[in-house]
């Protein structure tokens, strides 16, 4: 386009010479031909891409690796005028999204749309948007560029593998597993709503259901409750493992995959376990309290329900190993608020002992600590996991060991050593 506007200014000059020096009308009435068709060319190039409104709509801002994203972009033409052509530039920062599209020649008060479907492979927080706007003339000397700058986020949770069965060990709770029998007391498990019943107790009245049901509706509870879970996750800096070469989104960001395997790195087998454990035990209806310093320190309480999910997702989507303190550190921390008779998940690749300690005094407080360890070693590690695995056979802790391109799903099944 350059090229074509500095030949008609070449050819106007020569015009307006050739008009100075022959005289002739012809040469200035070439030139003020020429300079009309570039003043021309530019009001329209500018009105092209005025008078246009552009949406997208995305069916969910959230997604999972493995899934897709997908998204339909509405273009509309609020003037009579026609539109020769648009080119839509999106700026999205979501991998593999490719939402930018040339839109043909659009009638007075039409619109058009498109639809995009992105597979999602990188774990994360992304940006969807700002959109530019591009037309021009239909002499091809100027573009008009016009910014949208409206964006939106979407969040990628993690890929999960399916889990059959986890052998935990037993929390040192008053009645121990849940038998799901109805009580005639109230406990701390609540099991449904039913018709109130002569002789139930004002204090099992659940008020709410029975403002909407326009009847008295009566809560129900089990007679045991389930013991809490906790999953804690170690992202401490000085243990990731990775193989050399991977690829990550703004050299910080999370490993930008080649396959469809999980990334060799110890930190993406980390976050796909600890998902797909959160995953395996709300399903299952067990409360789930979740920690993790991601570097930030991140503490949910135990609860039941997709909500509870949702939020760990979430937070393992965004999770880098880039916490300054080390696995006995975070431990540490974190021991007021582990009580008694609760189950603590230690999902860590950290080869140093001294986090052992810290998992022994879970013990003694009633505690009953299980570690998921993801050995360093098969990932190019220079130390082995015998020292770490031999002290907590000694300290009776039961381990699960995952390597790399193990069955995730199958070694979580096994029994604990």
């Amino acid at each position: 386009m350059p090229n074509r506007r500095n030949a008609i200014y070449a050819l106007m000059i020569m015009s307006l010479l050739g008009g100075l020096f022959t005289g002739r009308s012809f040469f200035f009435n070439l030139a003020y031909l020429l300079g009309g068709l570039m003043l021309l060319s530019f009001v329209w190039a500018w009105l092209s891409v005025r008078w246009i409104n552009i949406g997208r709509k995305t069916r969910a801002r959230r997604a999972q690796v493995g899934r897709n994203l997908d998204e339909v972009f509405i273009v509309r033409n609020r003037s009579i005028l026609p539109k020769l052509w648009l080119e839509i530039r999106d700026h999205s920062t979501l991998p593999s999204h490719h939402a930018s599209h040339v839109v043909p020649a659009m009638a007075g008060r039409s619109s058009y749309r498109w639809y995009v479907e992105t597979p999602c492979l990188v774990r994360g927080e992304f940006q969807l948007g700002p959109i530019t706007i591009i037309s021009g003339d239909p002499f091809g000397f100027f573009l008009s560029p016009r910014r949208v700058d409206a964006t939106s986020r979407v969040v990628v949770y993690p890929a999960t593998v399916p889990i059959t069965h986890v052998q935990l060990p037993i929390g040192q709770i008053s009645g121990g597993e849940a038998r799901r029998q109805r009580a005639h007391f109230v406990t701390t498990n609540a099991a449904g709503v039913r018709d109130y019943a002569p002789g139930d107790s004002f204090n099992r009245i659940h008020w709410a259901s029975s403002a909407r049901k326009d009847r008295l509706i009566v809560k129900e509870f089990d007679i045991d409750p389930l013991v809490d879970i906790w999953l804690f996750i170690d992202f401490s800096a000085s243990s990731v493992v990775e193989e050399p070469g991977l690829q990550r989104i703004g050299r910080t960001g999370t490993v930008i995959p080649t396959s469809q395997d999980i990334p060799p790195s110890t930190e993406e087998y980390g976050v796909v376990i600890a998902a797909s454990l959160a995953n395996y035990f709300i399903a299952s209806e067990r409360a789930l309290g979740f920690a993790a310093y991601t570097p930030y320190r991140e503490v949910y309480q135990p609860e039941h329900g997709h909500r509870q999910l949702n939020r760990i997702l979430q937070t393992l989507a965004v999770a880098r190993s880039f916490s300054k303190y080390s696995l006995g550190q975070m431990l540490t921390l974190e021991t007021p608020y582990f009580t008694r008779g609760t189950t603590l998940l230690i999902v860590t690749l950290a080869l140093d002992p001294a986090w052992v300690t810290e998992a022994q005094i879970f013990s003694r407080r009633g505690i009953r600590p299980m570690c998921i360890l993801v050995d360093p070693f098969s990932f190019g590690g220079a130390t082995t996991s015998d020292e770490v695995t031999s002290l907590l056979r000694l300290a009776k802790i039961p381990l699960i060991t995952i390597r790399k391109n193990d069955d995730i799903g199958a070694a979580l099944a096994q029994r604990p050593i």
